[in-house]
């Protein structure tokens, strides 16, 4: 099987997965496995290949935060009911620098609740690996929220790597919507053809360097939204952490990054602005602003960078 048939065969598995309401194109794309699913233990899954690579032959930094995003989450949810909707109140991320290119594990737990507020925020913590060594140590805060108003929340599936299998939906079969996420996939096949990475078009990360940063964005869309139709949370880290990335040369390597979520990510197209706020000899600071529709801020970040070595 060629790489591009690879691709377009996980899209439409993923599009098939997606008709069973209750999850997200996302996250059946990536494809993850539900191993354990308690507030004490959740234990998540995600195969490496060229659908999440980037050209570094690492995992995407976006793929790597919506795992990390989806595992604490299922704490809080393991807690309450499988339809119940959380939103991402606050990440950080610390990277250890090993390799990112084969299948990453991601264990959490829940660490508690926050006492004495009106709202119900649990918050959990989330060391990911691949092939044995840490990548990634996490924690994260999550608020359970009701579901919009009209919008009826289904219970997520925690799929096993186990489960039987799905076919993947012809092309002939697919709706408007679907048609679309392939559309978007066939345009990213011919991007990475032509020495692109196929996961950063397909989420759509457009980013350029601007003076003391840069400036991103993605359009908005089915492939890249959550449960009610807003940016999945991970993804709209992964357009901060490239639009951060982009600010700062190749010599530089992510280190940490802290993400502060302030509405949904809502609007036709979301943007990000990159400020280097520090640039020494060995570290860097970039602050990262997400804005959405009518300007609106989603989300405020900052970024610690570290300087290669050679």
């Amino acid at each position: 099987m060629t790489v591009e048939t690879f691709i377009r065969t996980r899209v439409l598995r993923g599009l098939a997965l997606n008709r069973t309401p209750g999850y997200h194109f996302t996250g059946n794309f990536l494809n993850f496995s539900f191993d354990s699913n308690t507030p004490e233990d959740v234990r998540m899954s995600m195969e490496c290949g060229p659908h999440v690579t980037e050209l570094n032959g690492n995992v995407s930094y976006g793929a790597v935060a919506v795992l990390a995003d989806i595992a604490l989450a299922a704490n809080v949810r393991a807690g309450h009911t499988p339809a119940s909707r959380l939103a991402t109140v606050q990440m950080n991320l610390q990277f250890t620098g090993a390799p990112m290119n084969g299948k990453l594990m991601a264990a959490s737990s829940l660490q508690g609740y926050v006492g004495g507020i009106t709202s119900c925020q649990g918050a959990g913590q989330v060391t990911v690996t691949c092939g044995g060594k840490p990548v990634c140590h996490g924690v994260g805060t999550f608020m359970v929220l009701d579901p919009p108003k009209g919008v009826a929340l289904y219970p997520m599936s925690h799929r096993k790597d186990t489960d039987q299998d799905v076919v993947p939906l012809a092309e002939s079969e697919l709706k408007r919507d679907e048609r679309k996420v392939l559309d978007i996939a066939d345009t990213a096949i011919a991007a990475a053809q032509n020495g692109e990475a196929f996961i950063r078009r397909f989420w759509g990360f457009e980013t350029h360097a601007i003076v003391r940063g840069a400036s991103g964005k993605l359009r908005n869309g089915p492939h890249v939204g959550n449960r009610v139709g807003h940016l999945q949370g991970g993804v709209t880290m992964g357009l901060g952490i490239a639009t951060a990335e982009t600010a700062l040369p190749a010599s530089w390597m992510l280190s940490a990054v802290t993400a502060w979520y302030i509405r949904p990510g809502e609007g036709r197209v979301i943007k990000a602005k990159s400020r280097i706020i520090h640039h020494g000899r060995l570290t860097a600071v970039v602050r990262t602003e997400i804005t959405g529709k009518n300007n609106k801020r989603v989300m405020e970040m900052i970024t610690t960078h570290a300087h290669k070595a050679g």
